[in-house]
């Protein structure tokens, strides 16, 4: 095979070509007399495509930019110097060609580089016509990218040519970028080639592959998939693909209550049964960014009033899980095993998709997201978005003008709880620091896996704890976490050490315990949430709980049992030390070594602290096990596209090793983000400041009485301190200072035609309270009756009390 384009063969392609009357410029004459934007309505939208791909109104002489343009140049001059097309390749390290085409492993990969060698061609395109790169209006990069496009035409994507691999390289990724290109080079693309290729479109991309919002055409497949429509009408000049694209986009935008899209309680499902927010859902926010924009003022504006849950949910699904600029793993699906990117580089795009966005909503909308996006930019210390090396150069203007305007107050880190029952997420946020629980369900899968990714993320619906201090310990998972860490000990987790498969469970999130009670209560400021956990492939259950406070998270579990002959254990935390981590780690205020490795059992240990990190508080003392050790893995371990280099991590762990086969093992423990040493010592000594009211199988329970709060997960009806239930429910109770006292109730299982709580504490009167509650009685106790609680889809009932 040629291993690279030399320019003999270059010129005797382009003869060959010429010969043929597929000329690679069209005549002068046809590009000096193209009919001016204001005439011709699909003109004006290749120009507004045109800079919504290139960008606009930055420098191309300043930085960020000058230096990304010679880079953007730099990879175009590459492509161009190992162009070599030959049957079943453009280029050497991308054959396409597949000998025995289906929809195994083999035929993905080669799907995948066929869309990869358009892709290629987009860059080539960007450079030819981007300010700045060094190859702006080169002839020879012009006629290679034209000739590129028609040797893929020719050879594998035509309107004769049957699919193989995977449907998305055909229907999304190599459409999307030959529409680009063709958008980018319109002028020097001879007519009949432009029809060729729209008939190519048209091929794969049917009118029917949005005819019903189901399979692979909802969520951001559908949202990807108008963008093809809208692309081929204003390359072809088609009105009714462009009209098509734009209605299609309608069914995206209502609030769903199954499958994949937006849910009211912030929730953005995508193949059915995983949280994917921060990948999937960037997609979407992004597509529809660019969509709305490319509409704006045109006869196809996008003018259904139902947009505006996508504008809602800017606020409601997006920006709870975006801090200091990255988007939190937990809503990244099988995004996490990618090398090239991490949770900062996932997130910078999003940022620059809600810019976008802001210039389709109201003034109000636009003014407030961009202060949210200023002060995502500005404190993300740890991966500074102008400097992502994966951001586009687009993405990079719209951040960088958001940081640039004076005008704009940065808008800080709120300061509050979000549940997401629907998703079985939550997340926490505290001055100083944040954390999200990863969960799953009936509904929501322990993990996805597919396309050779994620092959161990088995545990991460486990009860995975992660969190991250404000100015402090921002790298915890970007920095090589996943490929390094010891999958059976994710932080949080409760977990079997029987050995898994990579995959086990199956592809595109096909396992789903068979559990209801995953959810639990929060008054927007603190929370009780709860996990029936079962594990995959395995016999384990647990019943874990988790009470977010103001500065502590506390961890209860009971009832483990196993019967899989092997260890089960649950990890107080897995910090991520980096490559050559040595934070001093203390126990009772005795230091241990800082030698890797190290290991020991803590007997009796009432606290922990790890410098730069936090603190533990393990009430009455506990049995716990640490290890400090060096870890080496390889992104190709989790991910059959990833590097096989190696990479090496230090890790600080803390776990309970409950033994083989437990029949009834319990934890408790504090998780103090940020704590000094003195302040997890002090929290130790104070015994009374938590009182575990239950740790066992039927019920979990705190109260704090500092802050007036008493909080259950009954897993069984029963009483637990001051609370009754007569069925299983969560329950979080907040005495004010002020004479009153919140009541917050919700029935995770989905289950409860009925319900009756009562709190023992005499109450004067019922400030206010939902529809739910269908009978009050106070006086010296309070008496709740709820009616059908089984459609709340596990949200959280508030009644306001004043007290005797």
């Amino acid at each position: 095979m040629t291993s690279a384009w030399s320019r003999r063969t270059f010129l005797a392609t382009s003869a060959a070509l010429a010969a043929t009357g597929a000329a690679l410029t069209p005549p002068a004459s046809a590009a000096s007399s193209a009919a001016s934007p204001a005439a011709d309505p699909y003109a004006a939208l290749r120009t507004t495509w045109s800079a919504l791909i290139l960008g606009e109104g930055f420098s191309p002489t300043a930085e960020p930019f000058k230096s990304r343009l010679a880079e953007l140049g730099a990879k175009a001059r590459g492509l161009l110097e190992t162009m070599a097309p030959v049957d079943g390749s453009l280029w050497p390290d991308a054959v396409f060609a597949d000998p025995d085409p289906d929809t195994d492993a083999e035929s993905y990969v080669l799907s995948g580089r066929m869309a990869d060698s358009f892709v290629r061609l987009t860059t080539m395109a960007q450079a030819y016509r981007r300010q700045g790169t060094g190859l702006t209006g080169n002839t020879g990069l012009r006629d290679a990218v034209l000739t590129g496009l028609e040797h893929l035409h020719s050879r594998v994507y035509h309107d004769g040519q049957s699919r193989y691999g995977n449907w998305y390289s055909w229907q999304i990724g190599a459409p999307q970028a030959l529409l680009d290109v063709c958008v980018l080079m319109y002028d020097a693309i001879a007519p009949e080639r432009l029809a060729r290729y729209c008939a190519a479109v048209d091929h794969f991309v049917p009118d029917s592959a949005v005819a019903s919002y189901t399979g692979t055409s909802t969520g951001a497949n559908r949202v990807d998939l108008c963008r093809v429509l809208a692309l081929r009408g204003a390359v072809g000049g088609t009105a009714a693909k462009i009209a098509l694209a734009r209605d299609a986009l309608s069914p995206v935008f209502p609030l769903v209550t199954r499958g994949d899209g937006l849910y009211a309680d912030g929730s953005f499902i995508q193949h059915t049964t995983v949280p994917y927010t921060g990948s999937y859902g960037s997609v979407m926010l992004g597509g529809l960014g660019m969509l709305f924009a490319l509409l704006k003022g045109t006869a196809w504006e996008v003018t259904d009033p139902r947009r505006q849950v996508v504008f809602d949910a800017v606020e409601n699904a997006w920006a709870p899980f975006l801090l200091n600029g990255l988007v939190m793993d937990g809503v990244a699906g099988r995004a996490v095993s990618r090398g090239e990117s991490d949770d900062h580089r996932r997130g910078h795009p999003i940022l620059a998709s809600i810019v976008l966005l802001g210039q389709g909503a109201s003034a109000a909308e636009n003014t407030r997201w961009r202060s949210l996006v200023k002060g995502w930019a500005q404190r993300d210390y740890y991966s500074p978005p102008l400097g992502n090396p994966s951001l586009g150069i687009t993405a990079l203007a719209r951040i960088k003008n958001v940081l640039d305007d004076a005008s704009l107050t940065p808008a800080p880190e709120p300061d509050g709880h979000r549940l997401f029952p629907d998703m079985a997420r939550s997340t926490h946020r505290r001055p100083g620091w944040a954390a999200s629980l990863s969960m799953a369900d009936r509904r929501i899968t322990y993990y996805e896996t597919g396309n050779g990714e994620n092959l161990r993320g088995w545990h991460t619906g486990s009860g995975m704890l992660y969190w991250w201090g404000d100015t402090f310990a921002n790298g915890q998972y970007s920095d090589a976490f996943w490929p390094t860490v010891d999958p059976y000990r994710l932080p949080g987790t409760t977990a079997s050490r029987k050995v898994l498969a990579n995959g086990a469970g199956g592809d595109w999130g096909a396992s789903l315990p068979d559990v209801n009670w995953v959810g639990g209560v929060t008054d927007k400021k603190r929370a009780a949430v709860g996990q029936y956990l079962k594990g995959l492939s395995s016999t384990l259950t647990a019943k874990k709980s988790w009470f977010f406070l103001d500065d502590t998270v506390v961890c209860l579990g009971a009832g483990i049992r196993s019967r899989d002959g092997a260890l089960v254990e649950t990890t107080v935390d897995n910090r991520n030390l980096g490559p050559t981590g040595n934070a001093p780690f203390t126990v009772d205020g005795s230091a241990k070594p800082l030698t890797v490795p190290w290991s020991a059992t803590l007997t009796g240990a009432s606290w922990a602290h790890l410098a730069g990190h936090g603190g533990y508080v393990f009430p009455g003392g506990a049995a716990v096990k640490a290890l400090r050790e060096n870890r080496t893995g390889r992104w190709r371990d989790i991910n059959t596209g990833g590097s096989t280099d190696p990479v090496s991590r230090k890790y600080l762990t803390l776990w309970f090793d409950h033994g083989e086969d437990p029949s009834d093992a319990a934890y408790a423990y504090q998780l103090l983000p940020g704590a000094s040493e003195q302040r997890a010592a002090a929290r130790a000594a104070d015994t009374g400041w938590l009182r575990v009211l239950a740790n066992t199988d039927g019920r979990q329970g705190v109260a704090v009485p500092s802050l007036g709060l008493t909080a259950v997960n009954f897993w069984l009806g029963g009483s637990v301190g001051p609370l009754v239930a007569d069925a299983p429910c969560s329950v979080m109770v907040t005495e004010h200072t002020d004479g009153t006292a919140t009541v917050c109730v919700s029935d995770p299982m989905r289950m409860r035609t009925s319900l009756t709580l009562t709190w023992n504490r005499a109450v004067a009167s019922v400030v206010s309270k939902p529809p739910t509650v269908t009978s009050v009685t106070t006086g010296a106790s309070l008496r709740l009756v709820f009616g059908d609680l089984s459609g709340t889809r596990g949200a959280t009932q508030t009644i306001r009390v004043r007290l005797s």
